[in-house]
């Protein structure tokens, strides 16, 4: 399968340690997200303040995957799937 998406995706490198916003909020999070257009860590969505989702709705960048140990996955979030 041929995601259009995938051409956002850029070397990127995570721009914190934590969920940018949490961190800043002093808040906490479940599981992290990077946005593989620009670097930016997010929550998940099992998070309550879902700001990796807040970041994909405030600037359309489609493509997260998981930082989490282990775990290697990719999540469009326009096309809703796996890629």
């Amino acid at each position: 399968m041929s995601d259009p998406h995938l051409k956002e995706i850029r070397d990127v490198q995570p721009g914190s340690k934590g969920c940018e916003e949490c961190l800043r909020m002093g808040d906490s999070w479940v599981d992290l997200r990077l946005c593989l257009s620009c670097g930016h860590v997010g929550c998940c969505d099992s998070s309550k303040n879902k700001h990796a989702t807040k970041h994909f709705r405030a600037t359309k960048h489609p493509i997260v995957r998981s930082l989490e140990p282990g775990e290697d996955w990719r999540w469009c979030y326009v096309d809703e799937d796996y890629v």
